[in-house]
């Protein structure tokens, strides 16, 4: 029967398992492809959104460039520096301040003397950093070739001393290897985090099982990092670039441009951000109107706040895009983001099946589950039970076998006056009245645990005493234990214990648990009876039974009061019973309202102990 258990759980119950689990997933999985292909869609509108914006921005430092050499075609270097600032602002509306630096780090324009309020807020902010005296954190593109700054040479900044004793600090940095956004400049910062978190990405990972806390930190974390460095090592020998830096939490923009007909002077621009904003409204517009009735396209500043938009009026929390791309050095922590226009769209008709099929699946399993618990639980019962009724017979047999032995030799040979010895004749029938005594108890057994199981067992209350009660059946048993060589102590109370019991179903339990302690006796021979109050919430009187025999295994403790169940087997261990003595002791104990428990005695050896409870004045 355990074979067909095992054939029956890996034939039905494991491969159905197996199916829904496969069905699960590929509900999961279908969801997850149908938001993975729209979450594609939209990142790509985003890179290319992004990428645009990036164009837009190279094209207005190209234009930069275009207008400082314009200005340089009529003019020569030093005149166009002094009064640059008034003439960019004047000519192009994109540049909020203009500024000329000469190659030792003086500030030409805006003028000092400057009246202009940005220029002034200018002049403050990055006096110290232009002229090298002190560093910032930056992110910086350079066009000569590479977008790495490229090393100073002895001849950069020549015209300042302090740059010249410090010319070897370039290679040290060198030597650092810290990099900032591909660049290899100075101090590498510590990872920035991005303003915003896409809901897709958080999806996609929650979906293959990753750590919500550490995938989601790993997905904020922003691909564009800053680098403190100086003015100095930004420019180095390029010839023009993009510098971006956070001034008071600020973002600024710096283009700046080195002519290759005087590279004495840089000549540069702060970029009017709300302008440039306007010119990337522009970029949103470029979606195209299939995708309109989606989505809305936001560009996000640094602190998640909408520059441009595709759709006008358009509401969100911005903080939590369908998808973003970040720009990159040149706006940094600014980003193209995407907004379903209907969030419920994408993933109603997908849950709706989801649920459905996944309540299927679930009924489907809980009911194979169901019937294959029951069909197992019901063969291991029958087939525990099939083994202690073949035990049982067995035991019972033997039981039923050696006293009969015994029975019919002895009487045999008193039958046929072989032992002629007074002393002898007696002991044979001692023995025979014995066994006879015990093929009685066995048979009784047998019958009241018939009538039990068929609620036939009916009992005679009345009121008694249970320490005579507990006394005379001792008494009756005292010959046979010291006939076998045990020894038997009783401790009784003086004064009696008023029960309400059928006296002989009580007698019954007492000789019970004697024999019980009797046939598990090891080499030490001494049953102890004691006859108590229990006291606590419910008083009862108590009858124990100890000995020092060889106790019951652990985890067994319970199991012992189970018909058929024995601890040591009898046939092996030669230990005489039928599996039915406690079983008996403890229905009848709950019969009468009471009940038979097993506890462990200290030194070695069994307690077990009655408890009824006591008649009610």
């Amino acid at each position: 029967m355990k074979k067909v258990a095992l054939v029956f759980a890996l034939a039905v119950f494991v491969p159905s398992l197996v199916l829904a689990w496969l069905a699960v997933r590929s509900l999961r999985d279908q969801e997850f492809v149908l938001q993975r292909q729209q979450s594609l869609l939209y990142q790509a509108v985003t890179d290319t959104l992004a990428g645009q914006a990036k164009s837009l921005v190279a094209d207005r430092q190209r234009e930069f460039g275009l207008r400082v050499e314009q200005m340089l075609a009529n003019n020569s270097a030093s005149e166009v520096a002094r009064s640059f600032d008034e003439k960019l602002r004047a000519n192009w509306p994109l540049a909020e301040v203009g500024f000329a630096v000469t190659a030792s780090g003086d500030i030409v324009a805006p003028a000092a003397a400057t009246v202009n309020l940005e220029g002034q807020t200018f002049r403050a902010e990055n006096s110290a950093w232009i002229a090298n005296r002190d560093s910032a954190e930056v992110y910086s593109k350079s066009k000569n070739g590479m977008d790495a700054p490229a090393p100073m040479s002895e001849t950069s900044f020549a015209a300042d001393p302090s740059i010249a004793s410090r010319k070897q600090e370039a290679p040290a940095m060198k030597s650092q290897n810290l990099y900032t956004s591909g660049q290899k400049i100075s101090k590498a910062k510590a990872p920035q985090y991005r303003s915003v978190a896409p809901q897709q990405k958080s999806d996609e990972l929650s979906l293959k099982d990753v750590r919500e806390t550490r995938a989601q930190v790993q997905q904020q974390v922003s691909k564009i990092t800053p680098a403190e460095a100086e003015f100095r090592d930004l420019v180095g020998e390029a010839s023009e670039g993009t510098i971006a830096r956070f001034v008071d939490n600020k973002l600024k923009i710096l283009f700046w441009h080195r002519s290759p007909q005087d590279s004495r002077y840089i000549f540069g621009a702060q970029l009017a951000l709300p302008k440039l904003s306007g010119e990337l409204d522009e970029v949103t517009q470029q979606l195209e109107p299939a995708l309109r009735e989606e989505i809305c396209v936001a560009v996000l500043d640094d602190n998640a706040k909408p520059v441009a938009l595709s759709q006008k009026n358009f509401k969100a929390n911005w903080k939590h895009p369908f998808v973003a791309t970040e720009i990159g050095e040149e706006l940094p922590h600014w980003e193209v983001a995407a907004y379903l226009l209907n969030p419920d769209q994408l993933t109603q008709s997908a849950r709706t099946l989801k649920l459905t099929l996944g309540l299927l699946i679930a009924v489907l399993v809980l009911a194979i589950g169901i019937g294959s618990w029951l069909i197992v639980s019901d063969l291991n019962r029958q087939l525990t039970l099939a083994r202690q009724k073949t035990d049982f017979v067995s035991n019972v047999s033997h039981e039923l076998k050696t006293p009969l032995t015994s029975i019919r030799m002895f009487s045999e040979l008193l039958a046929e006056q072989r032992v002629n010895d007074p002393v002898k004749q007696r002991s044979y029938l001692n023995i025979i009245t014995a066994e006879t005594a015990r093929l009685t108890r066995l048979i009784n057994n047998v019958l009241d645990f018939s009538r039990m199981e068929g609620g036939e067992k009916k009992y005679n209350f009345r009121d008694c005493d249970l320490v005579a009660l507990v006394r005379e059946t001792a008494e009756s048993y005292r010959p046979h234990l010291e006939n076998n060589g045990f020894k038997l102590e009783c401790t009784l109370p003086s004064s009696p214990l008023p029960v309400r019991a059928d006296t002989d179903a009580i007698a019954q339990v007492i000789v019970n648990l004697l024999s019980n302690a009797e046939k598990y006796s090891d080499s030490r021979k001494e049953i102890e009876i004691q006859v108590s109050q229990r006291d606590g919430p419910l008083p009862c009187a108590e009858v124990k039974v100890l000995d020092r025999g060889l106790g019951v295994p652990r985890g067994s403790e319970e199991k012992i009061f189970e018909k058929f169940y024995r601890a040591h087997d009898s046939l092996s261990s030669g230990i005489q019973g039928s599996g039915l003595g406690l079983t008996l002791a403890r229905q009848i104990a709950r019969a009468h309202g009471g009940d038979v428990a097993y506890e462990f005695r200290a030194g070695g050896g069994s307690c077990f102990c009655l408890r009824l409870p006591f008649t009610r004045s």
